[in-house]
């Protein structure tokens, strides 16, 4: 059962700092140096992202790594580039490297338990991030919820398309949160019968050109489709590729999630119903903090679990927000997420709203 949602204290409020990358390497990281007497030792935190192909990543990784800087941690990142054995090498090195905490992005949730074992085994804290690592029991999972996030999508598409042909291009199996987004949609769609599965596809490595290539097949074929449900905006954004070359991108809707500029941009123009805001900043500043707690013993348990497939492990969720037409200005641009220069690019100006033009 999924608990109830949990947002972490932002006492320390918003900390900025810059991190400087180390081009060429794979690693963003913050130089360690000795801590001035008196002062608490630095922590070295390391984090493993599972690629920095999805456009989030990159802002989740920066304003990780400004946070932990400020609060007086060194971050050493490594990029596996959607490489599951790559991933499980690279945080092998930062158990040796001897890092404090370890911030792990799964490539594979399944693999990653007795890699979890050996960072314990040294004393190394865990926490996973977005994603939850299976039966590994880890000290902390953090992540948007995901159940909400899939509720939201359905309730919107279905406003749309109540029932008919229904295309499902979802994540890799391998991750827990296609599973968590699926069971939050179920709970909706489960109450319209009309709704038939023509397609129900898992994209490996969240491939664009799967997404394309599976949609445009269907199409190829004659197969009509009323809907698309997207498990992110890049998988929506190859069947709004597929569905443009039929000239009916705008006619069918299609959902996905992260807010990336595309799919604001497609959002705007009107080729993409809705795309989900996640609270990237709070999720990466709060990361941060519980990571640099963990190491130095002061971290407090937000008192909620969800199961990891073996074990109740702590969890804290953020709320995710519906972005349309309608709320894009409000939710997107006036908290900083993307300008309205980037978004309503490609859009005329005489379409655009007034304080935009």
């Amino acid at each position: 059962m999924i608990p109830r949602r949990f947002t972490v204290s932002r006492a320390l409020g918003a900390l900025a700092a810059s991190a400087l990358l180390l081009s060429g390497l794979g690693c963003a990281r913050s130089e360690a140096r000795d801590a001035p007497k008196g002062e608490p030792r630095r922590i070295t935190v390391g984090f493993s992202l599972d690629s920095l192909i999805v456009e989030r990543w990159i802002r989740d990784r920066d304003i990780f790594v400004s946070t932990a800087a400020a609060l007086g941690a060194d971050v050493i990142v490594q990029n596996a580039a959607n490489d599951e054995q790559q991933q499980v090498s690279q945080i092998r090195y930062l158990i040796d490297k001897g890092v404090d905490v370890l911030v792990i992005i799964p490539q594979n949730a399944d693999i990653l338990s007795d890699t979890v074992d050996r960072a314990h085994s040294k004393g190394i804290k865990v926490i996973s991030y977005d994603r939850l690592i299976r039966n590994a029991g880890v000290d902390l999972y953090m992540s948007v919820d995901s159940v909400a996030v899939g509720r939201i999508m359905a309730e919107a598409i279905v406003k749309e398309a109540p029932s008919g042909n229904y295309v499902f291009i979802n994540g890799p199996k391998s991750d827990n949160n296609v599973t968590l987004v699926q069971e939050g949609q179920r709970s909706v769609f489960v109450k319209y019968p009309g709704i038939f599965h023509v397609l129900d596809y898992y994209a490996d490595n969240w491939s664009y050109d799967l997404a394309f290539e599976q949609v445009s097949a269907l199409l190829e074929k004659g197969i009509r489709i009323d809907a698309a449900v997207c498990g992110n905006d890049g998988l929506a954004g190859g069947v709004i590729r597929a569905l443009a070359e039929y000239r009916l991108a705008g006619k069918v809707p299609v959902v996905g999630q992260d807010a990336d500029i595309a799919a604001c941009q497609y959002v705007v123009e009107g080729s993409q119903l809705i795309t989900i805001y996640k609270p990237i900043g709070d999720l990466a500043r709060d990361a941060a903090n519980a990571a640099v707690a963990l190491a130095r013993g002061s971290w407090v348990s937000p008192g909620t679990v969800i199961s990891d497939g073996s074990r109740d492990v702590p969890v804290i969720w953020l709320d995710p927000v519906e972005v349309n037409r309608k709320n894009i200005d409000e939710i997107v641009i006036d908290s900083g997420f993307h300008t309205a220069e980037e978004i309503y690019r490609n859009v005329p100006l005489e379409n655009r709203p007034a304080e935009w033009r």
